[in-house]
């Protein structure tokens, strides 16, 4: 198996869906800036992976066309809002086994106002075992969106087992703001208090409005190489995907009435250990670290579910100050789904992205002091999970 160098990485502004900004444009911005990046023209580019959720069939050929037409292969993936991971998943996929010397992964979405919504009412539901799991276990939660109730009763979960205050889940919305202050990219810059967060509209308990991620419109790109590519390009030292791991739902998903399993608790926790074990490295050695904080609940359990600390001391954790600068691990530097936002195709390359630029440097005032290797972790449901650490020697 060969190295997979990402040399390139690009990102546009994520902003609101009033912005009106199509997909192709932001794709294309997105794609531009990371070859640009790489130092790469786009004819050298051999395979392409491109997702997104709402759009139609081939809209990767349509971002990709604008830029050139040169004959590649080009794969369209859904995977709900781990799709933009599952294309890097593929691009270093095809790079370490000798495929290809040089692999495009690109996430755009241009998103709707308001919460997700089902698209297509005369066919089943993709999601549908996940709402009649969780409705087992506790009822409806009338006004709030279904994905809220989902992850607030892995909220209520660990509330239940281990006494976690409401308090709690609040402090990682003031966290994730104060760190997206910094991040000119992210959709909200502004900073809010406990208080605010606590008195905002309530979603599912325990979650309030504020510490729901947001519908967010953007495109994130990664070029990905081997070394001998690199070489040729005189590109040194580059960072590289030290190991990466995929999963889908086990059957412990949907027993023992668990919603924390039911969004994917044991997928984080297995694929976390095959990252580990694979890159002979442990998540106390890890230095930043980009997980998937579409509701403050997943933030807090994934932190468990990562290793970052044991089961049952999340709250701990936070309290100690330990996600955050000066702590054990600074988790979402970018701001996180929760304020940099989250257009569900390209959130798993945006935290691609700010994993490379903190391990080269390159961060600003929000990097991370002598960051040299980064986790990320992007789920989604329905269900997949992707847990990767990323090197740079």
């Amino acid at each position: 198996m060969r190295k997979a160098n990402v040399i390139g990485v690009g990102m546009t502004k994520f902003t609101s869906p009033k912005a009106l900004r199509t997909y192709t444009d932001m794709g294309k911005e997105a794609l531009l800036d990371a070859l640009k990046d790489a130092g790469v023209d786009y004819k050298e580019i051999q395979h392409a992976y491109t997702g997104w959720v709402y759009a139609d069939s081939c809209a990767g050929q349509k971002v990709l066309y604008s830029v050139g037409m040169t004959g590649i292969p080009v794969f369209n993936l859904n995977n709900n809002c781990s799709t933009g991971s599952n294309a890097l998943f593929l691009a270093r996929q095809a790079v370490e086994t000798g495929v290809v010397e040089c692999a495009l992964a690109l996430g755009f979405e241009q998103m709707t106002p308001g919460a997700l919504g089902i698209v297509f009412n005369d066919r089943p539901i993709p999601m549908q075992t996940f709402f009649e799991k969780l409705y087992e276990i506790t009822p409806p939660f009338p006004g709030s969106a279904p994905a809220a109730q989902l992850f607030g009763g892995a909220g209520l979960e660990h509330q239940q087992k281990y006494g976690t205050k409401n308090e709690t889940f609040a402090k990682i919305t003031v966290k994730a703001r104060k760190h997206a202050e910094h991040n000119e990219r992210a959709i909200f810059r502004n900073l809010v208090t406990l208080e605010e967060v606590l008195a905002s509209p309530p979603q599912a308990p325990p979650l309030t409005r504020l510490q729901c991620c947001p519908p967010t419109c953007g495109a994130a790109a990664a070029i990905v190489c081997s070394d001998d590519f690199a070489k040729k390009h005189n590109i040194s030292n580059p960072v590289y995907i030290a190991a990466q791991s995929m999963l889908t739902d086990f059957t412990s998903s949907f027993e023992g009435k668990s919603p924390m399993r039911i969004v994917g608790y044991d997928m984080t926790a297995v694929a976390a250990k095959e990252v580990y074990e694979k890159a002979g490295i442990g998540p106390d050695e890890v230095d930043v670290v980009e997980l998937h904080d579409c509701f403050t609940a997943n933030e807090l359990i994934t932190y468990e579910g990562l290793g970052l600390t044991p089961e049952g001391t999340a709250e701990k954790f936070i309290e100690d100050g330990d996600n955050t600068y000066g702590g054990k691990v600074v988790t979402n530097p970018s701001g996180g789904l929760l304020s940099k936002g989250h257009p569900l195709g390209a959130t798993g390359l945006a935290q691609c992205a700010e994993l490379v630029w903190q391990l080269r440097g390159q961060a600003g005032v929000r990097q991370v002091k002598g960051a040299k290797i980064g986790l990320q972790h992007n789920i989604g449901l329905g269900g997949a999970v992707v847990v990767g650490m990323y090197r740079k020697d």
